[in-house]
C-alpha cells in the first residue's frame, strides 16, 4: 500500500527579487498548486513545505524573502530548509518521510527543470515512488550558448527525461484522483 506526501519545493518570496523573475505563468501556477494542496489536505496528505536557502541575496534568511509566497495559504504538516538543489541533503526529509512508512512523493513546486526535477531523481535512487506534477511547478526561461528555452521547453524536456524512469507525469487532477 502506498502511503504519500506532497512536497512543496521552494515556493517562496525569494523568486521576486531575482532578476529573471516573470509573471507571464504565474497565474496557472497558483490555480494549480493551490488546487493540487488543497486536494491532498482533503485527502489527509502530509504537506511538507521546502525553502531553499543560501548565505546572501534573496534566498538568504536575513533577506526575510525565505518564506511562502503570499497566496499559500496552507499550513504544512512540516517544513524543511535547503541549501542544495535536492530537498534531501543534510535535510531530515528522508528520516521525517521513512519514520511514517511514506513511500510515495508528490513534487510540485519552483523550479521544474533545477530543484523539482534533481529531488525528484534523488527521491526515486532512495526507492520513493514520485509523482511529478508539472503543471503545478513554475518556471522561467533560460538562455546558454546563444540558444534561449521558454517554459514549455523546459518542462517538456524535463518530463521527457523523467518519464518511466524516474517518476510518473501527472496533470493535478490525475495525481488527485489517483490518490483517491
Amino acid at each position: 500500500m502506498s502511503r504519500s506526501a506532497l512536497l512543496n519545493i521552494d515556493t517562496q518570496q525569494s523568486f521576486f527579487h531575482r532578476e529573471y523573475w516573470q509573471e507571464d505563468d504565474f497565474p496557472a501556477f497558483q490555480q494549480a498548486i493551490s488546487q493540487l494542496i488543497s486536494g491532498c489536505q482533503d485527502l489527509k496528505i502530509p504537506v511538507v513545505d521546502i525553502f531553499h536557502v543560501d548565505d546572501e541575496g534573496p534566498f538568504s534568511l536575513a533577506s526575510g524573502y525565505v518564506k511562502a509566497m503570499p497566496f499559500l495559504q496552507h499550513h504544512a504538516d512540516v517544513a524543511f530548509q535547503k541549501h542544495v538543489h535536492n530537498a534531501f541533503t543534510d535535510t531530515g526529509l528522508d528520516l521525517w518521510l521513512r519514520q511514517r512508512d511514506i513511500n510515495h512523493l508528490i513534487i510540485c513546486g519552483i523550479r521544474t527543470e533545477q530543484c523539482c526535477e534533481t529531488t525528484t531523481r534523488v527521491a526515486s535512487d532512495l526507492g520513493y515512488r514520485v509523482s511529478f506534477v508539472s503543471e503545478a511547478m513554475l518556471t522561467f526561461p533560460m538562455r546558454w550558448k546563444g540558444v534561449t528555452l521558454d517554459t514549455q521547453t523546459l518542462r517538456h524536456r524535463t518530463e521527457t527525461v523523467l518519464a518511466g524512469r524516474f517518476a510518473q507525469i501527472q496533470t493535478v487532477a490525475e495525481c488527485l484522483e489517483s490518490l483517491s
